[in-house]
């Protein structure tokens, strides 16, 4: 009966915004069904202005080096690795949130862009790529041979 009622684990005490559904499993004690490891994904800004498609990824800990970009289309692939720091054995975590491991994400884009003058640069952690559009093809009339 007792093990129907939810726990406050020393965990949760340390960081009260669990997920619900990590939180459920973990207080009834039942078997998890995924690893504590979670996977990292990086953020992006896509706008637009008349000219470009402006690209922002948030890339923390990377070097440019580190980081594929491809434009197959109109799909845009960022793709990386987050390389983790070995741990010290001196230290003694409460609580670590840094992710680490490869990533690949893919965005579709608005519009046609011009592939040949495509800017990409990278600085303090972000990707910002300018990728200015490119003229929509005008509609022409195709003659019908009689």
């Amino acid at each position: 009966m007792y093990g129907l009622i939810p726990r406050i684990t020393d965990r949760e005490l340390m960081h009260p915004h669990w997920d619900l559904f990590d939180r459920f499993f973990e207080e009834f004690d039942l078997p998890k069904l995924f690893s504590e490891e979670k996977e990292w994904s990086p953020t992006f800004n896509v706008s637009e202005t008349d000219d470009n498609i402006i690209v922002e990824a948030e890339l923390p800990g990377l070097d440019a080096k580190d980081v594929n970009v491809t434009l197959t289309n109109d799909i845009l692939t960022v793709q990386g690795e987050r390389k983790q720091e070995e741990e010290k054995k001196e230290e003694n975590y409460y609580l670590k949130e840094s992710h680490y491991g490869s990533f690949c994400r893919s965005i579709k884009l608005p519009s046609e862009v011009k592939t040949e003058e495509i800017d990409a640069t990278y600085k303090d952690g972000v990707l910002k790529l300018t990728l200015p559009k490119a003229e929509p093809e005008k509609a022409r009339k195709i003659d019908i041979k009689h």
